[in-house]
């Protein structure tokens, strides 16, 4: 499995306020998107959610989210290691993801841009 890169998940209250702090930390432009009434910003490696409490409070559950070549090789490589896929994998706005609990009880979110 190739892993091409990582984004740090931050939950904001107020995604309006944080976005422009983060695009001239990160020099970007946010790419924006919703995903179950949450509302994101991808800018560089930093992903900003922001929505209701409930939606946050299993996003805050998520370590980070690793980009990678293709999902479907992940979910072989992770279930191979013992890792169990809790979702997924699944079409996104910006791909396709999975959700997998590490053995040590770590979940994380793997993301292909394929669509």
């Amino acid at each position: 499995m190739e892993i091409l890169g990582a984004s740090l998940r931050i939950c904001v209250d107020d995604l309006e306020t944080a976005v422009p702090f983060y695009e001239r930390l990160a020099g970007g432009t946010a790419r924006r998107f919703e995903r179950g009434g949450v509302q994101v910003a991808a800018i560089g490696s930093f992903l900003l959610m922001s929505g209701p409490e409930a939606e946050l409070e299993i996003l805050r559950k998520v370590v980070a989210t690793i980009a990678v070549k293709d999902v479907d090789e992940a979910h072989r490589l992770l279930t191979d290691l013992g890792a169990h896929v809790v979702a997924g994998p699944v079409p996104t706005p910006a791909g396709r993801n999975l959700l997998a609990m590490h053995p040590d009880g770590s979940v994380f979110e793997y993301v292909d841009q394929r669509g």
